[in-house]
């Protein structure tokens, strides 16, 4: 299996550059500006200085595939090539959205290239490819299992020229950011149609429509996600026009499922390079702490466990890789089985790795001295994002039985 091009492995050369030159140099200085910032969900200038940076070397919609390739300066990028660039930004949590590689922006930006019109693109796709405004994806619920988007209830309900939007909606990402101007929102537009999958459509909501009300931030492990934040939103008779609703009433299922199956190996690439960070991180650290007289590098424990971190994170690189051939090759529909097997291990195996790193470190490792503690979180909340393990599991364990049991 040939895990890059030559486009991809130029491209990597020039990020892992940049990363060098201008990422890991600023991450104190990043801690530091979001600390003192009097809006923590306001954009940072450092952030725009960066992003100037990037777009000036190229380094821009990386994330972009080959079937919209007229939207990418690089003629786009398939699973495959994309994933060693979105691992090495995966190293430090905060610098994908520097490259325009950010979610929810990415996967959003591919509901426009795939579901919007001519004139949605142009209002909105066009300021998110060029990094001028954020967006968010509002779809999980807190009074429901939003794990079967079946479950969704907000209403989405026509009144002439209109539909009109009621419900709640939390964990909405990117929201609560002052660049965040449009939520791409799912809810119930038909709830008596026998098909349970054509009750739902995703409607698009500017941020500053009346009845937008953003009630909180919300926190995982302790992290609001600032600047881009996680917000319970509820929606009070939210007026939006008809032609704002994506490819039709009754698809917004189906938008669901297109893209958030991308979405899940974008994290995956990203926790790889999370991982490979913190790994390497321990290393360091292992050389320069003694205890009992000797380096701790030395100590038959930290071996093993450096030893364990390697391999798992191999094995996990080596299943993103598999999974993007599978997907660039026979399709996403098809490749379902192996998207489900690589949402459900890499978070875990790299939460796994992260957990030993920072015990090597001792008590810093739980602090944001080092980027651990941070990765650590988003691993964990990536087993919830884009549907819980248990429901890929559980769909994915029958389809395996199907498949060996009529052998």
């Amino acid at each position: 299996m040939h895990t890059v091009t030559e486009k991809s492995e130029a491209l990597l050369a020039s990020l892992k550059a940049f990363m060098a030159e201008f990422i890991f140099p600023n991450e104190v200085a990043y801690r530091h500006a979001l600390a003192s910032a009097e809006n923590r969900f306001a954009a940072l200038p450092l952030i725009d200085e960066l992003k100037r940076k990037a777009r000036d070397q190229g380094l821009w919609n990386l994330f972009v595939p080959p079937d919209h390739a007229e939207f990418s300066e690089l003629g786009g990028l398939n699973f495959l090539e994309y994933a060693p660039l979105a691992e090495e930004m995966g190293r430090v949590i905060w610098s994908a959205e520097v490259f325009n590689c950010n979610a929810p922006d990415t996967g959003n930006m591919e509901v426009f290239m795939n579901f919007g019109t001519e004139a949605q693109k142009a209002e909105w796709l066009t300021p998110l490819l060029a990094g001028e405004i954020r967006s968010s994806y509002a779809m999980t619920e807190p009074q429901v299992a939003s794990s079967d988007a079946t479950n969704v209830q907000l209403s989405i309900r026509r009144d002439g020229d209109s539909w009109v939007l009621n419900g709640r909606k939390w964990f909405i990402t990117g929201a609560l950011y002052e660049r965040c101007k449009i939520l791409i929102v799912m809810g119930k537009s038909d709830p008596e149609n026998s098909n349970r999958h054509l009750q739902q459509s995703q409607v698009l909501v500017p941020k500053d429509t009346p009845g937008v009300n953003i009630i909180r931030p919300l926190t995982t492990l302790g992290y609001d996600d600032a600047p881009l934040g996680h917000a319970e939103i509820v929606f009070d008779e939210v007026r939006v026009p008809l032609e704002n609703v994506l490819a039709g009433e009754g698809r917004g299922f189906e938008i669901a499922q297109t893209r958030l199956a991308p979405g899940r190996m974008h994290h995956c690439m990203r926790l790889i390079g999370a991982g490979q960070q913190a790994l390497e991180n321990a290393c360091q650290r292992v050389t320069e702490r003694q205890t009992f007289g000797r380096p701790l590098s030395k100590h038959q424990s930290i071996r093993e466990n450096i030893s364990k971190c390697f391999s798992e994170i191999e094995m996990a690189r080596l299943l993103v890789q598999k999974t993007c051939w599978a997907i660039d090759n026979q399709g996403v529909t098809a490749s379902i089985p192996m998207i489900a097997a690589t949402k459900t291990t890499v978070p875990v195996v790299i939460q796994t790795v992260i957990d030993r790193c920072m015990q090597m470190h001792g008590a810093g490792g739980l602090t944001e001295d080092w980027s651990m503690a941070e990765n650590f979180n988003y691993a964990r909340w990536c087993r919830q994002a884009d549907g819980p393990d248990e429901v890929h599991q559980m769909a994915l364990g029958k389809q395996i039985i199907e498949r060996f049991s009529n052998q």
